[in-house]
Formats: structure tokens, C-alpha cells, sequence
């Protein structure tokens, strides 16, 4: 897949199962070998990130299609929001188990 880097900025970024993710703000390339490694999101989905950050990097190893938008393989959970972790929570108490 080739594209003009500068297409790139400003396209929306969904997974392949239709979840929107956020819109491509930079691109991260690797000099030395001609490529491009990640994509710099913004804008995200407040439903799959903490939007306390400024952004995330998408893999450029996860994107399959690129067009009017960016498609991104949909990894299992691996975009869900960490979840709160009690104060009482105690690992020693899972591992007893």
C-alpha cells in the first residue's frame, strides 16, 4: 500500500469493524528505512480511550487500508480504557485462589 504522507493528515481512522478511533494528526516515519511506523491520533473516542492525553500512536503495522479514511485491523481490547482499579485491590488475593 502506498500513499503520499500528507494524505495521510486530517484522515479519520476506524477500525475494520466500523468502531471510530480518532483522526491522524502526524506520522511517524523511520528514516533509515523508508517507512512509516505509526500514525499520530487525535480527537479520539471517548469511549475507547482516556482522553486525558493528547493522543495515542496508532501501529502503522495495523492499518490495511488507506483512503478517504484510515482502516486499522481491530485488535480484541486492545484500545479499551484501563479500568479503575479498586483501592482495596490486592493481588496476592487472586493468586491464593
Amino acid at each position: 500500500m502506498q500513499a503520499e504522507v500528507s494524505t495521510l493528515f486530517g484522515l479519520n481512522v476506524y477500525t475494520d469493524r466500523g468502531v471510530y478511533i480518532g483522526k491522524v494528526d502526524d506520522v511517524m516515519l523511520e528514516v533509515s528505512d523508508k517507512k512509516v511506523h505509526g500514525l499520530a491520533v487525535k480527537k479520539l473516542n471517548p469511549d475507547m480511550f482516556d482522553t486525558s492525553g493528547k493522543g495515542t500512536i496508532i501501529p502503522y503495522r495495523l492499518v490495511t487500508a488507506v483512503a478517504d479514511i484510515v482502516i486499522i485491523r481491530h485488535v480484541k481490547d486492545s484500545f479499551k480504557k484501563p479500568e479503575e482499579i479498586p483501592e482495596d485491590y490486592n493481588i496476592a488475593d487472586e493468586e491464593e485462589q
